[in-house]
Order: C-alpha cells, then structure tokens, then sequence
C-alpha cells in the first residue's frame, strides 16, 4: 500500500476555504508548522485521511502579514497558532482561543524567528 503525500502551494486568501473543504472531506488536522526562510516564512497545515497526507503550504514574506486562523473550522488548531505567534511571532487573526503572546515563556521574544547569530572570526 502506498500512501499519497501532497503538497499545494497556496495563497494566504485560500487558505479558509480549502482547509474547509478538506475537512468537509473527512480529512483530520495533523499538525501546522513553520520554517524560516531567508526571504520570510513557511507555514505547513497538514491533514490526514486514510493515510493520505494533503499538506497546504503558505509562503508569506514577512511575520507582519496577517494569517487568518482556522480555529473556527478546526477548534484544536488554536493550539498551533498560539505556538506559531509566540515562536515565529506570525500574526494570527481571530484564533479561537487567543493566549496573547502567553502560550510558552521564553527567555527571547519569538526565538524562531530572529536574526541567525554571527560568527565571531
């Protein structure tokens, strides 16, 4: 058996509406991740049904840019979106339950996303 894995690329104005339609699809919410880019950041929403991963991929190019949150449609997801606001320091509109920059303590204000350090020569 294999298991398909996909990866759409898509637009911040998208992403309600195929996040809907995958769980209208019986798709579950996997995980949401992110990474630094050198020219901004990657946000990762991953579904599964029957083993099938559909992964929606954002790329925004700065932490400013306003990400709608899919809490609405996905009560759990408010757990990923607090992490994300509080390590990239990404700003998530209208998350179910918002922690305000309170979810996790941390020594450095949103240390995912900060200059790499220099090395000293």
């Amino acid at each position: 058996m294999t298991a398909e894995q996909t990866i759409t690329n898509i637009e911040v104005a998208n992403l309600i509406e195929q996040c809907k339609k995958l769980i209208g699809d019986g798709y579950r919410l996997v995980q949401i991740g992110a990474t630094k880019l050198v020219d901004g950041i990657e946000v990762n929403y991953s579904f599964d049904k029957g083993y099938n991963l559909q992964t929606l991929r954002l790329k925004i190019a700065s932490s400013a840019e306003n990400i709608p949150s899919i809490s609405a449609i996905c009560f759990p997801a408010f757990l990923y979106e607090n992490e994300l606001h509080d390590l990239f320091g990404l700003a998530i509109t209208g998350i179910a339950v918002d922690y305000q920059g309170k979810f996790y303590q941390t020594s450095i204000p949103t240390p995912f996303n900060t200059p790499a350090a220099k090395e000293e020569a």
